[in-house]
This record gives structure tokens, sequence and C-alpha cells, in this order.
């Protein structure tokens, strides 16, 4: 499994679609994750800290966790089905079981950027993917990469 992190959430140019982000740690892979609109806006506000009068339906997850005394240990992004990513929560509770949740990866993102909880992707999900080696010297997926500027494209509102 290869840890990574939300680098930002752009639109598809052509579909208008959410796309998350996620890079490797040492920043060599960077795994596009195509997502729901309200999702997106989820994963956003997060990586913004924009705070909401209300919780919103992450937030309260967080929020019922807590209460439990439930901690999410990590997700992982562990397979990819016909162009559909899949995920899984792991919970740990205070009982010390480990409980594992099977989620779409983009509220897996989002509860995972609000509890600090890792992001794994599955080394087979990446090579079945269509991830990008940051290493090589492209000048078409440099082009790409750089073109995919969430300011170019607008913010999210709820």
């Amino acid at each position: 499994m290869i840890r990574m992190k939300v680098a930002k959430i752009i639109l598809d140019p052509v579909t208008n679609s959410p796309i998350v982000i996620l890079k490797d740690l040492e920043e060599r892979k960077a795994l596009p994750i195509w997502i729901g609109l309200f999702e997106a806006n989820a994963i956003a506000m997060e990586l913004e800290k924009v705070s909401t009068p209300r919780p919103m339906t992450h937030d309260l997850i967080k929020g019922i966790l807590e209460s439990l005394s439930t901690e999410v240990k990590k997700i992982v992004v562990d397979n990819l089905v016909d162009n559909t990513f899949y995920a899984t929560i792991y919970l740990s509770t205070p009982e010390g079981q480990e409980v594992q949740i099977d989620s779409r990866p983009s509220d897996a993102i989002a509860l995972a950027l609000r509890t600090n909880a890792p992001i794994y992707v599955k080394q087979e999900v990446i090579t079945r993917a269509k991830s990008f080696d940051l290493t090589q010297e492209s000048d078409l997926l440099r082009e790409w990469l750089e073109s995919l500027d969430p300011e170019d494209f607008g913010k999210y509102k709820v």
C-alpha cells in the first residue's frame, strides 16, 4: 500500500466533473479519482477549513464516531472495477475491535481529512488506474497537470 494525500480538487475540462487528485508523500505518483459534486464540496470545505453553522454529513459521522470513542485508523482505496474505485474505512472500537466499512473513496477521503486518518491506495489499484508517474520528464504530462488549477474553474459553493 502507498500512503497518499489529497493534492487538490479540479474539474475535468471535458465533462465538468470534479476530480480529487491524490499524490503519494514522495510526490512520485498522482492518482485522479472522479467524484460527485457534493463529495467534492465536502472535501474542498475541509481542505479550506470552511466551517458551517450546522454539521455536514461527514462532520456528523465524525461526531458519532467520537461520541462512541471509535477512531478512524485509516482509509484504503483498495479496488478498481469497471472504472469505479472502491474504498474501505478501518475503524478501531474502544474494545479493540477493528471494523471495516465499505465506502466510496470520496466519502472515505472526506472522513479521513476530518479525522486526520491516513489515506492509502493499494499498489494494484495504482497500477490499473490512470495514475501518473510524476518522476518522468513528460512535457505532455506536465502541461496537463499544470493546466488543471482549481482557480481556473471556480470555487465550489455550498
